[in-house]
This record gives structure tokens, sequence and C-alpha cells, in this order.
């Protein structure tokens, strides 16, 4: 009879390290408990959100290693913990490079009543709101098969189905979407403070800016962002990219492509519709632009005065 612990898969076991085991905690709301993990550190997806958990030890089944990761990270002793997916991932030239074993159960207390001992935070999430997070490609793919199917699926030797997650090269190029849109009138730009309490530049002047969503266009976000935050009307068919600015923050796990947009024409008047988000808006003289501007959007609009229409920050050339 096949074990959990041998896993069978096409593929052979990682010649490095050992089996990976985690838990996917769910709460009557349907909720998952997700990990954000140390970033700039040498660690398996660091600054990304995730499930608990880490690799066996020499001699440990999953389901003790789990049990021990649980209770070293949380203090947490987690009963009926259930075999749920078999996680291989590959790396960009198909070579298997980690394989995990995800334990199932159903956990409700909040978050903060959690002692963290490894990594920076606990949070109930939905998987509507994962959309927003730097996630673990591997946790992404394990939260929607649950979606499908939450119930765990053995085969007659109590294994799970694996579950194949395909990274390396391919998530390493992974590049972060902004749109930004640069209004000028009567030679001066729209610019909105940004709230006190926000956290990218808080306090900092910046255009009408937002990423996009899933399965969105950048010209279908720009569209959207603008009359979200300022209720001014701008049709896709009016935009055109004016600059764009390529950025590799040492802070962020991916690098940022930041498109700037100019509206041939719109209509309305910019209002602070997110007052969580953004103060006040104003129109700011090109050559007379704050001291407390977003530095992007600064080298962005110096750019574009010049005719420029790319601009690399961050990058070692």
């Amino acid at each position: 009879m096949t074990s959990l612990d041998a896993l069978p898969s096409p593929h052979s076991r990682p010649a490095a390290g050992h089996l990976g085991t985690s838990a996917l905690l769910v709460d009557d709301d349907g909720r998952y408990l997700l990990h954000l993990r140390d970033a700039n550190k040498p660690i398996w997806r660091p600054g990304q959100w995730g499930l608990l958990g880490g690799g066996t030890e020499p001699g440990e089944s999953p389901a003790e290693g789990i049990a021990r990761e649980l209770l070293e990270e949380t203090g947490l002793t987690v009963p009926d913990l259930a075999p749920f997916l078999v996680v291989d991932t590959f790396d960009v030239d198909g070579a298997l490079t980690d394989r995990c074993l995800v334990h199932v159960a159903t956990l409700n207390r909040p978050a903060h009543e959690i002692p963290l001992h490894e990594g920076i935070q606990l949070r109930w999430t939905s998987i509507a709101e994962t959309a927003y997070m730097t996630m673990d490609p591997g946790t992404t793919a394990v939260l929607r098969e649950h979606r499908k199917h939450p119930r765990p699926r053995l085969d007659g030797d109590g294994v799970p189905p694996t579950l194949r997650v395909r990274e390396g090269g391919e998530v390493r190029a992974r590049s972060i979407v902004g749109a930004h849109l640069v209004l000028v009138r009567d030679g001066a730009v729209l610019l909105g403070k940004r709230h006190p309490d926000s956290a990218f530049a808080p306090s900092t002047w910046h255009v009408p800016a937002g990423h996009r969503e899933p399965g969105e266009s950048a010209l279908a976000c720009m569209v959207r962002e603008t009359a979200e935050e300022t209720g001014i009307v701008v049709e896709a068919d009016t935009l055109s990219l004016v600059h764009t600015v390529d950025v590799c923050n040492p802070g962020s796990p991916f690098p940022r492509v930041q498109l700037f947009f100019a509206a041939a024409r719109w209509s309305g008047e910019p209002r602070v519709l997110e007052p969580d988000r953004c103060t006040e808006w104003r129109w700011w003289p090109l050559d007379a632009l704050p001291d407390e501007l977003v530095a992007y959007t600064r080298t962005a609009l110096a750019a574009m005065a010049t005719g420029s229409v790319y601009t690399s920050l961050g990058w070692a050339e």
C-alpha cells in the first residue's frame, strides 16, 4: 500500500531538502489564515503571503512536521488536520524544485489572538482579497482548488491529488502594472494629496493612479481608477501612452511597470471620492510642482517634458 510519506508522483523528489508540509486553515466564514513571510531574507517566498508550515525534518512524517511547525510558528495545536493536496512546484525548465503536502482543518480564532513567532503577520483572508496581495503562487493555486473541492479527495491508498505549479523564471519575470493619468489644463497638472495613513507615500502628491485588477487591461484600469478617485470621466479611446517608468524597488519582490497616460478629452471636475486615500485634488503648475511629490511621478513628468517615453529606475544597467 502506498503511504502518505511516499507521495507518489511521476517526478522524483527534489535532491536537496526534505518534503514540505503546510496547513490550510479555514474558518466558518470560508476565510483562510494566511501568513506574511519576512522580506529580504534568504527564505522560501520572502515577502509573500502563504500558508503556515515548513520543511519536515529527517525521519519526520508530514503529519508530525506540520504539528511541529504550527506549534513553533504560532503555538497552535490544531486537531483533525487531514491531507488535502500534494503541491509539486517546477521551475521554468520543468524541473521539480519543491514538494509539499498540504493539510486542511477548520479553525475559528481571531488572528490577533494567535501569537506569531515567525514572519510578519497573520490575517483571515477571503479568496477575493488575495487578488490585491503579493501571494505565493502555490498558495494561490491551493486556495482556488479548495474553492472547487473543499473536502479532501483521497485515493484508495489514502493519498490526495497532486497539484502542479510552475514558477522559477516565469515568476521572477512577473511585474506589477500601474496606470497613471496625466491631466494638464492651462499648464497645470492634476495632483492628489495622499492620505497621511497611506501605506505608500503618505501626505505626498501623486497623479490619479492605481493597479489593474485581474482580467483588466491597463486602459480599462485607467478609466475605472479615474472615475473612482476623482469622478472625472475619460474614455479609453481618448487615452494615449506618453511615458513608462520601469521600476526595480529593492523593497518589493516584484518590479513595477508604471504606465502614464494622457487624455485627449475628459469631462467633470475633480472631487475627493476616496477620502481614506486622497485628501484633496489640486491643479499644480508644471513649472512649480510641490516638493512632496512621488519620486517616480516627478521623474516621469520631467522626462515627458523632454519627449522621453521610457525611464528605468533602480535596475543594475
